[in-house]
């Protein structure tokens, strides 16, 4: 099997329906979400599966969830049908919560980092935060994209950020509070955004 096609040499690629420039803000927004499922395959490589084997599930999960948010996006025929459900979102907010529980309280901004997973894992949460910033730039251009991607990246990076705090607390390293920041988390919980 042969995987390239030449079809783009000319710098325009194949959406679901249609063509479009390769540096069209609709590439970008898919492209990027494309970038952080790859990232998310690295932080699977660097969790131990015997004490992460329930984390290692969710995150294979949401690798297919972003392959369903970048069709998603990449989908402008007009018999779309879309792939990324509000349900995924709820699993996700489940998740934050079951964490949240789980992680040592904090009330302060933290530092991205403590052990090499959960500095990917921030690495992966300002990939996603990119990720959701294009997709609202693509929802400002074009009128009919779908909301759940948009939805879905802003809660996913807020799982990033939780699940951060748990493989640093499951592998015994401390988070580091940002010394400069007022507090932003009450009862442990982050502020809606």
């Amino acid at each position: 099997m042969r995987i390239y096609t030449r079809t783009g040499d000319k710098g325009q690629t194949g959406l679901i329906g249609g063509r479009v420039d390769k540096d069209d803000i609709r590439v970008e927004a898919y492209g990027t979400i494309d970038e952080l499922n790859c990232f998310v395959g690295k932080i699977m490589t660097e969790l131990d599966p015997e004490q992460f084997a329930d984390i290692l599930d969710d995150l294979e999960k949401i690798q297919h969830e972003l392959f369903d948010c970048g069709g998603d996006l990449a989908n402008v025929s007009k018999r779309r049908q879309l792939k990324l459900t509000e349900e995924s979102i709820d699993y996700l907010e489940e998740k934050i919560d079951q964490f949240i529980e789980q992680a040592p309280k904090v009330e302060r901004f933290i530092l991205p980092g403590g052990g090499n997973a959960a500095a990917s894992i921030h690495i992966a949460r300002t990939i996603t935060r990119r990720a959701e910033r294009v997709v609202l730039r693509l929802m400002k251009q074009e009128s009919e994209v779908p909301e759940v991607p948009l939805k879905y990246l802003n809660r996913l990076s807020d799982y990033f950020f939780a699940l951060a705090r748990v493989v640093n607390a499951k592998l015994g390293v401390a988070d580091v509070e940002y010394v400069r920041s007022a507090r932003v988390f009450r009862g442990g919980k982050r502020k809606e955004n």
